[in-house]
């Protein structure tokens, strides 16, 4: 039976406990867990998350979270799929330092104001504010093209912006082609539109294939060890029970005895 949140308060919304946490991962430990899939549950408080503390991958999708207060202390969280929720305020992912790709696509970020939290994370390269495919987005996409280049200039360490290359400093490649198709040899007239291509593989939010629990690594050595002891055992008690078997066997004559 898969686990669920409790209810919040008035009816709010799901909150994340222990016992989903455990649930949702297999793993018995919170600190254990690198992975975690909680799309679609009806989340509306992160409760307990904060202790996960190497947490890398985590899909919060399809809930209705607006507050992200734990996401604060998940240090080594690289991937966070936050697309289809409520959040308008992201300053607790200014302490994730390790994160590398960050998708709010169909959230209230209602200006650019609100990303100048994201300036410090040096290793974020993907950001996606407006996904044109699930008709999702956010009010400071109002204006797609000014508020793409205003975004690289705020944030210039992006790669991607809403899945496409970023012309500018978050990308050297997207410059140098710019600059071959200016090249004299390139021909008169403008160069035809070309299909903006995306920079991550489709399956970059798929997860990761699972790794094997570090308790149940130990519960196989334990195992190990108790089958090599019982086997010690049971070769002990066949040699004694040979012996017994040669020391009844070997009879006294009665006609030995003296009365």
């Amino acid at each position: 039976m898969e686990a669920h949140g409790e209810k919040g308060e008035e009816g709010a919304g799901a909150r994340i406990t222990a016992q989903l946490l455990k649930a949702s991962s297999g793993q018995f430990a919170l600190d254990s867990i690198l992975l975690l899939r909680l799309r679609g549950r009806g989340i509306a408080d992160l409760g307990c998350l904060g202790d996960c503390a190497h947490l890398e991958w985590l899909d919060l999708s399809g809930n209705a979270i607006s507050q992200l207060g734990p996401l604060a202390g998940l240090k080594q969280l690289a991937v966070l799929n936050l697309s289809r929720n409520r959040v308008s305020s992201l300053e607790p992912l200014g302490s994730c330092e390790s994160l590398q790709s960050l998708n709010l696509a169909g959230n209230l970020v209602s200006s650019l104001q609100q990303l100048r939290c994201l300036a410090g994370l040096r290793r974020l390269e993907s950001l996606r504010l407006r996904d044109a495919l699930g008709q999702l987005s956010n009010p400071v996409c109002a204006a797609a093209a000014a508020y793409r280049a205003a975004l690289a200039e705020v944030l210039p360490g992006l790669k991607a912006i809403d899945g496409e290359r970023v012309s500018g400093r978050g990308s050297e490649l997207f410059q140098l082609c710019r600059d071959l198709d200016g090249s004299p040899g390139a021909g008169p007239g403008p160069a035809p539109p070309r299909a903006a291509q995306p920079w991550v593989q489709a399956s970059f939010w798929e997860p990761p294939p699972p790794r094997r629990s570090s308790i149940i690594e130990e519960a196989y050595k334990q195992f190990g060890e108790a089958l090599q002891e019982c086997r010690e055992l049971s070769r002990r008690a066949d040699d004694t029970i040979a012996q017994a078997e040669r020391a009844l066997s070997v009879r006294t004559d009665p006609s030995s005895y003296v009365f």
